[in-house]
């Protein structure tokens, strides 16, 4: 596999091109606004170096000895930044068409892509292009992001495609070794030689995600995600209605749901919700309630959510009943005022990822077509005077920190059958730099190696993601907060009088845990704590 797209050699780059690149990043790294160096510095033939040339010319140089790397100016070059502010690099495959085992009224349906997914949402393009080659999407996506200058050394893997858990399990194992292989750089033998050699890859799995059904998840399917080296399930919860659900042909209940996180969360897994507001036979009220529940039922309060409106779509089930008179979509107005009632009440220890699908608004046939949906209920909040708490409107993103001056705050809760400590390093002004979720269960582990354990489900240090071994003042990456979190988490774990401390570790993660006296059993990095 190709590392990155490099500009230098894909076309005829010469000498006086070279110069031009060369100047402008100069005056870069002199503290020149990027755009304006490039204004300023022409190519010779006519036109202008774009962001993606600057990052090639720069790697160029660094390669070569000429410059020392600066991580600050290749975050000055970097295109698109909130792609990775968050702390990792997210790369998003989508497996194949594959029938669903789900009859949702409001899901779009088309046989080039999987159930849901329409062929001109970006990641979905990028899958049909590639053939749903798990190994062309990965490496392809992998070079795109190096060429506009984002590190690709730490990356969260995140498999789309409907419900997982019901494709074969030889082509859920071929899918995940054809990812790592692309990471990895060369071609396993099998999933566990994949595994193995990812860590220490020069793109490392930090996060291995998949989406499913809460009916699909049993205690063997907990232990056989486990394998394939799952640290993350989104689950398609919709909604906490039983009636709502079963108007919308969904299949499960919401006892199906809560004993589905309840085992996930058991065996370590970050949680992911997706709640749709404006299904069939809710209104704004009955939404208002809904969003309530993923709060105050103890069996869900999800560590991430994805808000996705229902959208009305030709190629739906639901398209038939709208003709009909049965149905009314919001209007954007609708859904801007329903966001901003709901978003403040959104606990510290959730992350809201999104809030609408990247579905192309030309697809939509009546009700909100806006994308920015997000923007739209910030400026609302904005003007009612109030604000979100939730992880994403908290981090410090490209703020600078000082890590002396965190401080640590510790947020207890119940969920599943044990409890939650959300463990926070807060800046002065409330901007979150990094967290970690602790669980300290009650009931009987599901796996040997989880017996008398405390969980650490996720350490989490955000600001934008830097490669290993690099450093940049001010950034809350590789400043030691992760260690410091580790070892708060292990003082809880011990004090509720728990012998160990199981990690859900990432393949790429588990050399950081070896340091820190950790050692892989089963598949969790684990460590004695001290009576």
């Amino acid at each position: 596999m190709t590392r990155r797209t490099d500009w230098l050699a894909a076309r005829q780059y010469t000498p006086d091109d070279m110069r031009a690149a060369r100047a402008a990043l100069e005056e870069v790294r002199a503290g020149a606004e990027v755009m304006r160096a490039v204004r300023r510095n022409p190519l010779p033939q006519g036109g202008y170096l774009g962001k993606h040339h600057l990052v090639s010319a720069y790697r160029s140089l660094v390669d070569g000895g000429e410059w020392t790397a600066d991580p600050a100016l290749l975050c000055r070059l970097r295109m698109k930044p909130v792609r990775t502010l968050s702390g990792v690099t997210t790369v998003t495959v989508l497996t194949k068409p594959y029938p669903c085992p789900g009859k949702c009224v409001f899901c779009p349906t088309d046989v080039r892509m999987p159930k849901s997914y329409l062929p001109d949402e970006p990641g979905a393009a990028r899958a049909l292009e590639h053939d749903f080659d798990p190994f062309r999407q990965t490496a392809s996506r992998l070079e795109a992001l190096e060429a506009i200058g984002h590190p690709t050394d730490k990356i969260e893997l995140l498999i789309l495609g409907g419900t997982w858990s019901a494709y074969p399990k030889s082509y859920q194992a071929w899918f995940v070794q054809r990812c790592l292989d692309a990471m990895n750089g060369f071609e396993s033998a099998d999933l566990r030689e994949a595994q193995a050699a990812n860590e220490g890859a020069p793109h490392r799995n930090v996060g291995l995600v998949i989406e499913t059904r809460p009916d699909h998840v049993t205690a063997s399917e907990v232990v056989r995600l486990r394998a394939l080296g799952v640290t993350k399930v989104q689950l398609g919860a919709q909604s906490l209605d039983d009636d709502v659900l079963l108007r919308n042909q969904r299949g499960h209940t919401v006892e199906d749901l809560r004993r589905a996180m309840r085992r996930l969360r058991r065996a370590g897994f970050k949680l992911v919700l997706h709640w749709m507001p404006n299904l069939l036979g809710a209104t704004i009220a009955s939404d208002r309630e809904d969003f309530a529940r993923l709060w105050s039922d103890p069996s869900l309060r999800p560590d991430e959510l994805k808000i996705y409106p229902c959208q009305l779509l030709e190629n739906a089930e639901l398209y038939q009943v709208w003709r009909a008179g049965g149905y009314t979509p919001y209007t954007t107005r609708e859904l801007i005022g329903l966001l901003a009632d709901v978003k403040p009440t959104i606990p510290e220890y959730c992350r809201v990822n999104r809030v609408i699908r990247d579905i192309p608004s030309t697809h939509v046939v009546e009700g909100n077509r806006r994308t920015s949906l997000r923007q739209d209920a910030q400026a609302e909040l904005r003007r009612r005077g109030t604000t979100c708490h939730c992880i994403r409107c908290r981090e410090v993103r490209q703020r600078r920190i000082e890590p002396s001056q965190l401080e640590l705050q510790q947020l207890n809760y119940c969920a599943g059958d044990g409890r939650e400590e959300f463990l926070s390093l807060m800046t002065p002004d409330g901007g979150l730099a990094a967290y970690a979720r602790l669980s300290l269960p009650s009931d009987a582990a599901p796996l040997t190696e989880l017996k008398g354990a405390a969980l650490l489900r996720e350490p989490h240090v955000v600001g934008p993601s830097l490669e290993f071994g690099r450093d940049l003042p001010g950034a809350a990456q590789h400043a030691g907060l992760g260690a410091r979190l580790l070892a708060v988490a292990e003082a809880r774990a011990g004090a509720g009088g728990y012998a160990r401390l199981a990690v859900i570790s990432a393949l790429g993660t588990r050399r950081y845990y070896r340091r820190h006296g950790y050692s892989l059993e089963g598949t969790y990095m684990v460590r004695d704590l001290p009576a």
